[in-house]
């Protein structure tokens, strides 16, 4: 990855954002393709590394590690690994990522009622949200 310049105008107009707007700062921590995906799997309770690959097919290691790292530096989520060979670490969410948990919901009611072409797919999974119901 490359350095970011820390004295540029874009960091400073992008810190002043994030200081200044709530939206700013939720994106900044929830952002992205993947990370809302990886909490997404989590609200249903702990997991495995090897349970978070196969509950996301489409993500790469090297993403999935990445953003992984970037949660658990946000205290979003909890990495726990046991001194045992093989590795056994699980993930899990703190209480500041489970406070998430009304709002990835509010995104999946918002993408039924945005979506033309897979609102009833969408709907029918909306059913299954963890904890909601």
């Amino acid at each position: 990855m490359t350095k970011v310049k820390e004295a540029s105008v874009i960091q400073a107009n992008k810190q002043a954002a994030f200081n200044e707007c709530p939206v700013t700062y939720v994106m900044e921590k929830i952002g992205g393709y993947w990370k809302p995906i990886i909490l997404f799997q989590l609200l249903s309770g702990a997991k495995r590394y090897s349970d978070l690959r196969k509950g996301i097919p489409a993500i790469t290691e090297k993403m999935l590690i990445q953003h992984l790292k970037q949660l658990e530096a946000d205290n979003l989520i909890v990495r726990i690994a046991k001194p045992v060979v093989p590795p056994h670490v699980t993930y899990s969410l703190t209480k500041t990522g489970a406070n998430l948990k009304p709002v990835l919901y509010a995104m999946a009611v918002w993408a039924v009622s945005d979506s033309k072409e897979n609102s009833k797919v969408f709907a029918r999974n909306l059913k299954n949200f963890p904890g909601i119901h």
